[in-house]
């Protein structure tokens, strides 16, 4: 054996050295990634049954507001009709209302002025 062979032999040790501190890392990673890959498979796992559970939910959640749309809708065309109820009796019953209160005090302030004598005035 000469000198280049044994330089030779030594270097393919070293490098079988360097392939076995290697691939320790390399089999540590893959184990991580066969973990990353089974949490990943049980997250999937479970958001499947909550998206379905979520999918209900609005779906009921929207039926609930078509419900509570009517009863506004209703509720706006019932005050609409108070507000035009409330304005017809304001028309009606208001105007002779103010009429026959301002004759009633019209009656009062000339009766009022009969009973007591005019006090300081005299006319000519």
């Amino acid at each position: 054996m000469s000198g280049g062979d044994i330089a030779g032999l030594i270097a393919a040790g070293v490098f079988a050295l360097l392939v076995l501190l290697l691939a320790v890392p390399i089999l540590k990673l893959g184990g991580v990634f066969d973990e990353v890959r089974t949490s990943i498979r049980s997250i999937s796992d479970g958001a499947t049954p909550l998206m379905d559970e979520v999918t209900a939910t609005v779906t009921t959640t929207n039926q609930q507001l078509k419900k509570v749309d009517g009863i506004a809708s209703n509720v706006s065309d019932a005050s609409a009709n108070i507000s035009a109820l409330s304005s017809l009796v304001a028309a009606t019953v208001g105007s002779p209302l103010i009429k026959v209160a301002a004759f009633s005090y019209g009656v009062r302030s000339a009766f009022a002025g009969r009973r007591t004598p005019s006090s300081g005035r005299r006319s000519r």
